[in-house]
């Protein structure tokens, strides 16, 4: 395909610059000039380079485009780089500052390097270098930064940043206009207002860091293995074995343990999770003992010893330690809409700036012009109102407080007050899967054995088969005894099927209860004291019997196995017991078990049984990887796809008997491979695989777990508001690909297309080019995949991602969580919303703009660290639909209308100073500014945040009116600019109205127009609400009184006994109705003709 779109992989500046090198050395071989280096340049070129000329496909609209305009397709836009002046005044300036913040930071906490280390038992004085400090801190500031780190995230806004410089410029006598406190009584109040907020944020981070700093580990296990929860870690509930170093468990006492003479040696601290390289030395023996170790013998910070007790060694400690390299810094959160009206305060003070230009221009610049020009600064700075601040500091708090309260949504709780407006903008949602969208309770829901299946009701059935296949299992062992005969002759009297069925539900039952790597534990009575006391007091009870695995699936299984009458009582490394429903016990000797991983997709386990001897292999797995292992049969492929169809999770169980021969001869080619040097992983896999053949299939098991209630309508609901949703889980791939069906993620008709495990770059660009040929097509992806596909094709594979209909990421560890958000954030430009319930999904909630945490199983971690927590996956419904869409509209409106507030005031005094020769001179003084800003007007104006265009029963029923949201036409430099024009009309009506009407005295001038201002003011809410709420009435009331009643105390600004006249208040009428009638037509007229689209749902 000739006009493919050629390849730019993103890389390090040093590969790229590397690759420029071959590639210029690749074009220049054919050319002309000799030269000594030419040759060793040409034979640089390696895959790598090959790789930059071949083509990955991109959209349809790139096969249109030349080679230069690729950039420029959609969602993969590059934005040049300004330079110069140009990008020092676009947000150069604040790029600059926050590097030297950054830098100055960096001096002074720089970071150590990270190194391997030597720990020796019970000697601290030989350790080569000091831990850190063993403690987690989630605060942003200490008690030195606490106050110039709040001011900054101030004043790097531009508002703050004008009112400081505005209220500053007053102690210069030479630009002094009015009184002090009509500057600093609004900045100190918004300073105020934050550094309280923040001080109390603060406060409940120590207290939260304090809470989790005070848990400490206290014990470990004499038996060699225990039992922990990870799910803090990676987001799995279920619990993983650990072993303990071999070689110390031969110790007589736990006291040795520190009279020995060993150490440990282990790798420097890293990011993964799921690896640990390291060695244990013990010196005073002969010889000495080295034994390595792996991941089975760690157990990280943040993990719980679930069952056993344990004695460890710390390698890692504090911010060395898994959880929290793991865990990005908190960050303070801006919302979309605060950087919105960031760019329009810009665009007012250009807009400040030119009328006060103008004003000079038109005074001739006459004497100090400069002088003017500041004043005229000064004069029109209401035009950027402070107030702004104030209001939507307010509207937030208010938001908060009604989210808290909504009693459909009950234990929500805002922890972040300043993003509410988030929730109402957000394009992107991704989210956890075990404890979020499921309940983490596996359910075991079918067995079909080919001709006959068996369901939750028909369970009963498969304990009849039970009962009698052992029945007569003991019956044979009873020999010729006349207590058998009867039954024998039952059995043989009854019809063929009926006892074929039974001996392949027996066969059935007992494969599932033995291919698996479940234990059961058994918890001790009291309090665990002394090791032996606590064996010795252990309860063997069923009641007490708990069972545990690496999957809940298989303890799902075990546990359906005890319900129907086989139950698992006890398992070690080498032997498992089985009791049947007469109580009697069966002994079966573990001779081998092949664990599941990824790759096979199956596990394995060969068994001796104690009582004939006979030796069994006994494998289950995807239905994928054991169609081609058991036998030829006609139904497997079917009901694995009905079983699909349903969201069960299903399991293919086969078996195959094996001679005393076989086994042996299988046993000893597995130990030769076991020790091979090279390519042992593959030599192994080739003799397991020599047992995988022609095995008789079983039965065929499906798996249900349980979904979150009405996580199916809510993940709809939030399709057809035009959210796209992303599942990112530590789970495996199976798992995650069933649940994403079952919870309809991924629609029933969907294809689904699994990326293959990629290691290089060559494998990467493949896969991507045959995923991009698929369409509508839900992509899932494993963490390994996605770390190849990032490292060298990020750009393309985001562009890629963000087409599919739906994307499921699993295997991610939390630092791949937390980089996904951030992809998405840089490549697309949207907001994005992460939502999770375990410690493994802080760093992606703290990452995304608005992080969401669900108390549930798996702790209170990430409900703690979110912006916002709720206690169902449900809620999200109503906090988006209702209560971010609300809040949105909301403050928009708010802050259009407190800038009309601050235009109109500035209009009227531009065209006051215009009339009197340019002069610059305030129109209104002291009190009146203050007033206006605040007792006069704000009541009715904050009671916007009471607005709403719909019912929040519409809004859920309708999620489409979210999408709307997502293209910001609420607030807009189109809207703004609607009330600009508003402004100015009304303005110029209110100044040369009173200017018109006024007889005598200037006085007259200042009482007509401000008390016309401030009616306007009240009448331009009363327009804008679109549904009236009994607050607002009493907010429009109060204000009015609050000015009637403070007219008899304004002596030096109004003239009493003109304002008590009919001439005052007729002209006062005249001015308000010209200057708000017309709009009132206008408003009517378009929700006639183009009314917008919630005015259809709520007439």
């Amino acid at each position: 395909m000739a006009d493919q779109i050629p390849l730019y992989p993103v890389r390090s500046a040093a590969a790229v610059a590397a690759a420029n090198r071959k590639r210029a050395a690749y074009f220049s071989a054919a050319g002309p000039g000799p030269g000594p280096d030419r040759p060793s340049r040409y034979q640089l070129e390696d895959e790598s380079a090959h790789l930059d000329e071949m083509p990955l496909m991109m959209s349809e609209e790139g096969f249109e485009n030349d080679e230069s305009d690729y950039h420029t397709l959609p969602r993969a836009r590059i934005t040049q780089r300004k330079r110069g002046l140009e990008w020092f005044v676009c947000g150069g300036w604040k790029f600059l500052c926050t590097s030297c913040c950054d830098w100055l930071i960096n001096i002074c906490q720089r970071k150590r390097e990270l190194k391997a280390r030597t720990v020796w038992l019970g000697c601290p004085e030989k350790c080569e270098e000091k831990h850190p400090r063993n403690s987690i801190k989630n605060q942003k500031y200490n008690i030195f930064t606490f106050i110039p780190g709040v001011l900054y995230e101030q004043f790097k806004f531009f508002l703050n940043l004008y009112f400081l410089i505005v209220s500053c410029s007053q102690f210069v006598p030479a630009l002094k206009i009015g009184y002090l406190y009509t500057y600093w009584a609004p900045l100190g109040f918004v300073l105020a207002v934050t550094i309280m907020r923040e001080a109390v944020d603060e406060f409940r981070r120590f207290q939260r860091d304090k809470e989790v700093n005070s848990q400490l580990y206290s014990k470990l296990t004499v038996r060699g293995s225990c039992f922990i929860r990870t799910d803090q870690l990676d987001g799995e509930t279920d619990w993983k074995l650990k072993v303990a170093v071999s070689c110390t468990q031969r110790l007589p006492a736990l006291g040795d343990l520190f009279s020995i003479n060993a150490y440990v040696y282990a790798q420097k601290p890293q990011l993964d999770i799921h690896s640990f390289e390291g060695t244990f030395t013990r010196e005073d023996s002969d010889p000495p003992v080295h034994e390595s170790l792996s991941i089975e013998n760690t157990l990280w910070a943040s993990t719980v010893v679930a069952s056993g007790t344990v004695i460890g060694v710390v390698i890692y400690t504090g911010k060395e330690t898994r959880s929290v390299m793991n865990t990005s810094n908190p960050k303070n959160k801006v919302g979309l809409l605060d950087l919105e009206l960031n760019q329009l305060t810009k665009a007012l003070f250009l807009a400040l700036v030119a009328l006060s230009v103008v004003m000079v221009t038109l005074q001739g610049f006459a004497g100090p012009w400069y002088r003017s020009l500041f004043r005229f600064l000064l004069l029109f700075s209401y035009i950027i109102p402070i107030s702004l601040r104030v209001n939507l500091d307010m509207g937030k708090a208010a938001y908060g407080w009604m989210i808290m309260k909504d009693e459909h949504i009950p234990g929500t709780v805002v922890r972040t007050s300043t993003i509410p407006e988030e929730l109402g903008r957000l394009v992107y949602l991704l989210t956890d899967k075990t404890g979020t969208l499921t309940q983490n309770e596996m359910v075991f829901k079918r067995l079909h054995l080919g001709t006959v299946s068996y369901g939750t009701d028909t369970m009963d059935e498969i304990q009849n088969h039970l009962v009698n296949a052992y029945a007569q299992t003991q019956c044979q062992a009873g020999g010729s005894s006349t207590i058998s005969t009867p039954p024998r002759k039952a059995a043989s009297s009854a019809p063929k099927v009926r006892r074929s069925v039974s001996s392949r539900v027996h066969e059935a039952v007992k494969a599932v209860a033995l291919c698996h790597n479940v234990t059961p534990v058994y918890e001790a009575r009291g309090a665990a004291g002394e090791t032996e006391v606590a064996e010795a007091d252990q309860d063997f009870s069923d009641d007490n019997r708990t069972y545990q695995a690496s999957s809940p699936d298989e303890v799902a299984l075990v546990q359906w196995t005890e319900s129907v009458g086989l139950t698992l009582v006890s398992r070690d490394l080498t032997s498992m017991q089985l009791r049947t429903p007469s109580g009697q016990i069966l002994t079966f000797c573990i001779l081998q078990t092949f664990p599941f991983t990824s790759e096979s997709k199956r596990m394995g386990v060969i068994v001796r049984d104690e009582s004939t001897a006979e030796i069994t292999f006994y494998m289950k797995g995807a239905d994928v990887a054991m169609a081609s292992i058991v036998q030829y049969n006609d139904w497997l492929e079917e009901e694995c796809g009905n079983m699909a169809r349903e969201g069960l999770r299903t399991l293919v169980v086969a078996k195959r008997a094996l001679t005393e021969e076989q086994y042996q001869d299988f046993e000893s080619r597995y130990n030769q491979a076991k020790l091979s040097l090279h390519d042992r992983t593959l030599k192994v896999a080739a003799v397991v695989e020599s047992l995988e053949r022609e095995m008789e299939l079983l039965c065929l098991t499906g798996v249900e777990d349980q979904l979150q209630a009405d996580v199916r309508p809510t993940l709809e609901m939030l399709r057809n508001a035009g959210i796209k949703i992303w599942m990112l889980t530590g789970d495996k791939l199976e798992t995650a690909t069933c649940i994403a069906k079952s919870s309809h993620l991924v629609s029933r008709t969907q294809d689904t297309h699994v990326f293959r495990p990629v290691t290089s770059r060559g494998e990467a660009h493949l896969e991507l080019n045959a995923f991009r040929r698929k369409h509508d097509c839900a992509l899932v992806i494993p963490g390994d995949a996605l770390e190849v596909c990032l490292k060298y094709y990020e750009h393309e594979f985001v562009e890629l991602a963000c087409q599919c209909p739906a994307v499921v990421c699993c295997r991610c560890s939390p630092t791949q969580k937390a980089h996904i958000v951030k992809l998405l954030q840089q490549h697309t430009g949207r907001r994005t919303c992460a939502i999770g319930d375990g410690g493994n999904d802080v760093s992606m909630i703290q990452a995304a703009d608005c992080g969401i945490g669900i108390e549930g199983k798996e702790g209170r971690q990430a409900s703690l660290a979110a912006d916002f927590s709720i206690t169902r996956f449900k809620h999200v419904g109503r906090l988006l639909m209702v209560h971010g869409r609300s809040s949105y509209k909301r403050s928009a409106a708010l802050g259009q209308f407190v800038m009309h507030r601050g235009l109109i005031i500035s209009t009227m005094q531009a065209v006051f100073s215009s009339v009197f020769y340019f002069a610059s001179v305030p129109l209104y003084q002291g009190f009146l500014m203050v007033g206006y800003a605040t007792v006069y007007t704000m009541f009715p104006v904050f009671s916007l945040v009471l607005d709403q265009d719909v019912k929040p029963e519409m809004a859920m029923l309708y999620p489409e009116l979210y999408k709307d949201l997502t293209k910001g036409r609420s607030l807009s430099f189109k809207t703004f600019l609607v009330w600009v024009l508003i402004s100015i009309y009304q303005g110029g009506i209110l100044m040369f109205g009173a200017l018109v009407l006024f007889e005598s005295e200037f006085v007259h001038v200042v009482a007509i127009s401000f008390t016309a201002l401030v009616l306007t003011e009240l009448l331009m809410v009363a327009l804008t609400i679109r549904t009236w709420h009994w607050l607002m009435v009493v907010a429009q009331l109060l204000s009015l009184g609050c000015y009637v009643a403070s007219l008899a105390f304004l002596n030096e600004y109004f003239d009493v006994a003109f304002i008590t006249t009919v001439t005052f208040v007729w002209k006062v009428s005249a001015i308000t109705v010209v200057s708000c009638l017309p709009l009132y037509v206008l408003k009517y007229l378009k929700r006639k003709l183009s009314p917008p689209s919630y005015s259809k749902l709520s007439s």
